[in-house]
């Protein structure tokens, strides 16, 4: 179960990498942060200390990959940092990068969770929000489904479906912890099919992409042409897994109940999040306690649509529209 407490890290932590789709060399450094922040990047290019929050109402592009921006700053394929940071538990940080894409490192989440350890974790005074299910909300795209149910944890199910011989139909489950996320999702890097990784050359995209962080699957459809092989059998489905992990970062606080999506993508994954935001009679905002008791926080302002913009405040200390608590 969740920790009560808001974590951040204990020192600040960077690395270096390309973009994918750019193919830009990106400077990244994650500092610690006060409670209540959340997660913001800061484009240290740009200057006049221009910063995008993590939130679902930031995403202006969700084609290959999550991008968040505001004010002209943009920072691309954000989901494998958000997932690491997620998995590892940390709530607040502020993230300097001089480039306008995350990078890719490896494909996975996993480089950036070993980032994260390398630079600890500290706990802070401020509680945990956490957004509660308490009825069944469904999302449907075309052939896209993503349903969310009650449940006393964070669970997530994926299933994709390929009309090729490696990947067929593959299902994974994940009842969240972050241990087991570091053993069987972490690890697992975007893929994608060899032509369409040349496709996306020929048109000025996926310029960073190597055999060293994607992976690209033969023209037979029965191979892959990365030396070293698969990492897991069904590498496939626990990276959409990874992926959702990721975008669902971008609720703002970490979501209680079970996700189950099938062939999603990070499109759907922004349609789902604003059909929790359209839901609010299936939801409740709760403020973890120290004696493992909870406050339910006032549904109706929590989360409000202004205009085009989806507005959701859960770092904001509204302690004064706390219910009495529960248990």
């Amino acid at each position: 179960m969740f920790d009560p407490h808001q974590h951040t890290i204990k020192h600040p932590t960077s690395c270096c990498g390309i973009g994918l789709h750019s193919g830009r060399t990106a400077n990244l450094t994650i500092k610690p942060a006060p409670v209540d922040n959340g997660i913001r990047f800061f484009r240290t290019d740009l200057g006049d200390n221009i910063s995008v929050k993590a939130h679902m109402d930031k995403v202006i592009d969700t084609r290959l990959a999550t991008t968040i921006g505001e004010k002209g700053a943009v920072v691309a394929t954000t989901e494998h940092l958000l997932a690491a940071l997620r998995s590892s538990d940390i709530d607040n940080v502020d993230i300097e990068i001089d480039s306008s894409e995350v990078p890719i490192m490896d494909g996975s989440a996993e480089p950036f969770i070993k980032l994260l350890k390398s630079a600890g974790k500290t706990r802070q005074e401020g509680l945990r929000k956490l957004l509660r299910i308490t009825r069944p909300i469904t999302y449907s795209d075309r052939d896209t489904t993503i349903v969310v149910t009650p449940y006393n944890g964070f669970k997530v199910t994926g299933e994709i479906s390929f009309d090729d011989a490696l990947i067929k139909t593959q299902t994974y489950t994940i009842d969240f912890d972050p241990e087991r996320f570091c053993r069987e999702i972490a690890r697992a890097r975007t893929f994608g099919y060899v032509e369409q990784v040349e496709e996306l050359w020929a048109n000025g995209l996926a310029l960073g992409g190597t055999l060293e962080n994607v992976i690209a699957i033969h023209w037979n459809r029965t191979s892959v042409l990365n030396e070293d092989g698969l990492r897991y059998q069904d590498e496939f489905i626990r990276h959409k897994v990874l992926d959702l992990v990721g975008d669902l970062t971008l609720l703002g606080c970490p979501l209680l109940g079970h996700v189950s999506a099938y062939k999603a993508g990070h499109s759907q994954h922004l349609g789902f999040m604003e059909a929790i935001a359209d839901a609010p009679d299936c939801w409740e905002l709760i403020e973890l306690e120290k004696n493992g008791c909870h406050a339910v926080i006032d549904r109706k302002t929590a989360m409000t649509r202004t205009s085009d913009a989806l507005v959701m405040p859960f770092f904001r200390g509204r302690h004064s529209d706390a219910l009495p608590a529960a248990c």
